[in-house]
């Protein structure tokens, strides 16, 4: 068997019921913007400002009466988007926390995180990741303890 290297996550897919109102979640939540608005208006493809992906998010819209992703089942339960700073990741906390949409917090050790989910109850993750000469006995360990962002930005300001 052959085998290849993947070098990051370029984007993301998500099928939501309503495409223009996970679009104004996203664009409120995370700062992005809008690229493309297809299939008659049934798709919205998003980017991050600071990207050089032609998109970081493609939304689909299935339609009000599609269910929830079921919790605890088999299938995607995250996805991961980095930060580039504590202080965007702070940014990130009262921003999620004034859209209700902030569902937790962590500290892992090698990264903080911060948990939510979108209107459809697709969950996500913004994390930032601490510099890797940093990360200790965590290079080798995964943990998840009560993340303290005021402390963290003390710390990595």
């Amino acid at each position: 068997m052959s085998s290849f290297s993947i070098s990051r996550l370029n984007h993301a897919v998500l099928f939501v019921r309503n495409v223009k109102e996970a679009s104004a979640f996203y664009t409120r939540a995370f700062g992005f913007v809008e690229v493309s608005e297809e299939f008659g208006g049934k798709a919205i493809f998003m980017r991050s400002a600071t990207t050089t992906n032609h998109h970081d998010l493609g939304l689909f819209e299935v339609g009000p009466e599609a269910p929830r992703p079921a919790r605890g089942g088999t299938g995607l339960y995250h996805l991961a988007w980095e930060v580039p700073t504590m202080r965007d990741l702070a940014a990130a906390a009262q921003a999620l926390g004034e859209l209700g949409a902030l569902t937790g917090a962590s500290d892992h050790g090698v990264s903080k995180s911060l948990y939510g989910a979108d209107p459809d109850g697709n969950e996500f993750e913004i994390m930032w990741q601490v510099p890797a000469d940093a990360w200790g006995d965590y290079a080798e360990h995964a943990v998840v303890q009560p993340l303290n962002i005021e402390a963290e930005l003390s710390r990595w300001g």
